[in-house]
């Protein structure tokens, strides 16, 4: 195997070595449009939807934190 595996290790044994970082795309698009329709349901869309956003924001920051914090480990 010319490149791919050289004295026994494959090419992503480093890559794989480390813990992978979590996504934190599903705390965004969910309250977002939950927050959409609750204020849709009670005239405020888009207000729901910016609390949404906010709300979403805080989870993301919340898992970015604590995935940081895992990583130093």
């Amino acid at each position: 195997m010319i490149g791919v595996a050289r004295k026994g290790m494959l090419c992503h044994c480093r890559v794989m070595s480390s813990p992978t970082p979590r996504a934190g795309g599903f705390f965004l698009i969910v309250p977002i449009v939950v927050g959409f329709f609750w204020g849709l349901d009670s005239g405020r869309a888009m207000q729901g939807a910016i609390i949404g956003l906010g709300i979403g924001l805080a989870l993301a920051l919340l898992l970015w934190l604590v995935d940081r914090a895992r990583q130093r480990r």
